[in-house]
């Protein structure tokens, strides 16, 4: 099977592990990137032994059939439309957009234009939260009551060298890491019905203490703590707490399932292993579950490869734009929650996202 040719959008940070894994996948190869710095673009397609372009130059390239956008947030829906209408089919970093409306424009014009949009993040396809998909439906913790899904820590502005884009709207904890959390509850239990939470700017303005942007000030724009409950369409109750506030490593876990029948914690969702472990009804201790499936070093792509795949094949992917927009949704309840002291009841639903079969290879995706 001929490999789906991809051009990569945007040669920032997160760009350096989609051009290793892209040559790894059986359903993809990446030949061509671009950056708004065409000269950044061209030195890292120097590196990789690929083509570097202008954007317009990799929108207009016959040869690529999909993009993958790695582009910051505010540029997501643009960079994803322009592709749409050169009839690429694309796959973006999370958030799937900033807003809502420009979520549902992008939806609508792949639509009509008969192609795939998907979305980061793809961590759920990992054997980690794909091993505890497995317990759960295999009734290990007998039928789902609730989950909690916590990430804490003290901002971006410590480490990253330029953080200001997590302040401004469509970032913030919630639009950041939220997406990990929401996504890997979705695998895990359905679909969301409605929403509720509360939201808050602790700190109207942040200083950056990272190279090279020492001592710059950033205006905040967007909460940057906020706790959710979640009503999922299958019946459980989820609550959800994100958070750039919290001084100190915080020991809360990252995900917990809660079962008639057992508990289970899940790993973290921002990677694609890690521990899994299941409390079950008479038990006196924790037990932990050896991995059911492969991927679980840092197989980013692996959803952006699935999609590639459903493009050869014809077969729904996995981290699709449908469920992408769904988490987004959920993400603008939270906020509208929040400023109008009220449940925001979903408008959209998605599909359970189908599991992975086991005994794949890492780099391996069926068909």
């Amino acid at each position: 099977m001929e490999k789906i040719k991809v051009g990569i959008i945007g040669t920032g940070n997160i760009s350096g592990i989609y051009f290793q894994n892209g040559k790894r996948f059986e359903s993809m190869e990446v030949v061509a990137c671009a950056d708004i710095d065409v000269e950044r673009a061209k030195a890292k397609a120097a590196e990789h032994g690929i083509r570097g372009y202008s954007v317009e130059e990799l929108l207009a390239d016959p040869e690529i059939q999909m993009v993958i956008n790695l582009t910051i947030p505010q540029a997501h829906a643009p960079v994803m439309l322009q592709a749409l209408e050169a009839g690429k089919h694309v796959f973006v970093e999370k958030p799937f957009t900033v807003t809502r409306e420009e979520g549902l424009q992008v939806l609508e014009l792949a639509k009509r234009k008969g192609l795939l949009v998907g979305s980061a993040p793809d961590t759920f396809l990992g054997g980690g939260i794909q091993t505890s998909v497995k317990l759960v439906e295999d009734g290990w913790i007998g039928t789902p009551i609730g989950a909690t899904a916590f990430m804490v820590c003290g901002g971006h502005e410590s480490w990253h060298p330029a953080p200001e884009f997590y302040y401004h709207k469509g970032g913030g904890p919630m639009f950041d890491m939220g997406p990990y959390y929401l996504t890997a509850l979705i695998a895990l239990l359905g679909p969301i019905s409605r929403v509720t939470g509360s939201a808050r700017i602790s700190f109207p303005e942040r200083t950056i203490t990272s190279q090279p942007k020492f001592g710059q000030k950033v205006t905040v724009e967007t909460p940057t703590h906020i706790a959710g409950i979640m009503d999922f369409a299958s019946g459980p109750i989820g609550t959800i707490l994100t958070s750039f506030d919290v001084r100190g490593n915080s020991l809360l876990p990252r995900i917990e399932v809660y079962g008639s029948e057992g508990t289970l914690i899940v790993p973290d969702p921002n990677g694609f292993g890690g521990p899994v472990r299941v409390w079950r009804a008479g038990a006196k201790e924790w037990s932990e579950i050896p991995l059911t499936h492969g991927k679980a070093e840092n197989a980013r792509g692996v959803g952006a490869a699935d999609m590639a795949r459903a493009i050869q094949t014809g077969r729904k992917h996995r981290a699709n734009g449908e469920m992408a927009y769904h988490v987004l949704e959920a993400m603008h309840g939270f906020h509208d929650a929040s400023e109008q002291g009220s449940h925001y009841v979903m408008k959209s639903t998605c599909e359970q996202p189908a599991p992975m079969p086991l005994g794949l290879a890492d780099f391996s995706l069926d068909d």
